[in-house]
């Protein structure tokens, strides 16, 4: 006999054995409603590797420690003599493990991004940010465990060939010699401040060496002259990507020049502008502009750029740290035509309206700061030190206090100095000659 409650009740066994099958599960509510369970969780990842250290592996943790020697560090900051005098007299390698894991992470992470903290405090903001930071512990322990850790930490450190050739330097120079070792030190460590990868083309400017250089495939394609920040104002270490070249820009003096009181005369081209609120002294495109005839543009937070300058006088001295912080480059147009179509570059100059040519590819700027440096020969050559940064980078590698050097004292004047010797020659009794 026909009965209509058949297939519904079969539809709904059907249906709950579907839900069951299906992994869903149906909960009631204080609302009454049916309301799906949470899921199950997935299963919690593997913990990380641990390093398991041995006599072999603790031998090879001393031979990188004494290896740092030779990076301008010191060995006794990462536990060398707690770690040789285990080796020698022996005993449970649990007892050193904690030594060992602290002295590993510490001399691994001065290789990849540098011993001293917070290189801010040197005005050096060059972006360094590596990822091996990130999973060193897991590397550590990886090296470790796979019996491979003096080549891991050797592959921490800059692999650019300047960096060797300064390494070189380091142990080939007299201990007797200390400024330039210090150089060399400083140097070095300025190196592990770096990115690993500069890319083929950039523009390097030194500090020390008031040069710009071009690279195009790692090699320099040309070399300028430059003229950099004053030590009053020094011009900061950073790196940026050029965005435009401007021909026959207008200058909005900043605020370090505005404090030197000077007055600025419509007759050389001084006008007030109002932008965005403010009012701003800007000189108009001229032969008498602070800039020249050209900038290079490279937008970053301090406001530098490269630029020319009427005054090339300055590129003459031997001493040229003498700006408010840009950097003055000498034969400019010459660089820019580098950069740029050389044709829309001379075109450009034909008169002196404000023309901004963008760059069609990404060209990063590194202005860096290097008192020990290779020339063109891979010959390490030591040059000055015009913001007096090395002494107190030393003493920071060294983990000791900086005290700098006691100013002289200006010679007295004429008359006083006379009395100074008048009043000696009373209360000093004349000596007998020998």
């Amino acid at each position: 006999m026909y009965s209509p409650r058949a297939p519904v009740g079969a539809f709904l066994a059907c249906s709950a054995l579907l839900l069951v099958v299906a992994g869903t599960v149906l909960v009631r509510g204080q609302s009454g409603s049916a309301t799906p369970a949470a899921a199950e969780a997935p299963p919690a990842p593997p913990p990380p590797p641990q390093p398991h250290w041995n006599a072999d592996t603790l031998h090879q943790l001393l031979a990188a420690v004494d290896a740092s020697a030779d990076e301008g560090l010191r060995p006794k900051d990462y536990q060398r003599g707690v770690l040789a005098g285990f080796l020698k007299q022996g005993g449970a390698v649990s007892a050193i493990e904690q030594t060992a894991d602290t002295a590993a992470k510490a001399l691994a992470h001065d290789y990849i991004d540098g011993r001293i903290k917070n290189p801010a405090r040197f005005d050096w903001h060059i972006e360094h940010s590596p990822a091996q930071l990130v999973t060193l512990d897991v590397d550590i322990a990886n090296a470790v465990n796979g019996g491979r850790l003096t080549d891991y930490i050797k592959g921490l450190l800059p692999t650019d060939p300047r960096y060797a050739a300064l390494r070189q330097a380091y142990a080939d120079t007299p201990a007797t010699e200390h400024l330039r070792r210090d150089a060399i030190r400083a140097s070095m460590e300025r190196w592990r401040w770096m990115p690993r990868v500069l890319g083929d083309d950039y523009i390097w400017v030194n500090i020390p060496t008031y040069k710009l250089q071009l690279y195009r495939g790692g090699q320099v394609k040309a070399e300028h002259v430059v003229v950099v920040g004053a030590p009053k104002t020094p011009t900061p270490q950073l790196s940026a990507n050029v965005g435009h070249i401007i021909v026959n820009p207008w200058w909005t003096l900043p605020p370090t020049v505005l404090r030197e009181g000077k007055k600025y005369s419509p007759a050389r081209g001084y006008v007030w502008q109002k932008i965005g609120g403010k009012m701003f002294i800007r000189q108009k495109p001229g032969p008498m502009n602070a800039l020249g005839r050209m900038k290079i543009d490279m937008p970053n937070a301090w406001a530098i750029y490269l630029h020319d300058t009427p005054a090339k006088s300055g590129f003459a001295q031997p001493m040229r740290a003498l700006s408010h912080g840009c950097i003055r480059v000498q034969n400019i147009p010459s660089l820019a035509s580098e950069l740029y179509d050389p044709a829309a570059i001379d075109t450009a100059l034909e008169t002196y309206t404000m023309k901004s040519l963008p760059m069609q590819a990404t060209l990063p700027v590194y202005i860096v700061y290097f008192t020990a440096a290779p020339d063109a020969d891979s010959k390490v050559v030591t040059y000055g030190d015009p913001y007096d940064r090395d002494a107190r980078m030393i003493a920071a590698l060294d983990g000791v206090k900086y005290h700098p050097p006691a100013k002289p004292k200006p010679p007295l004047p004429k008359a006083e100095a006379e009395s100074v010797t008048v009043n000696r020659a009373v209360d000093e009794p004349e000596r007998a000659q020998p």
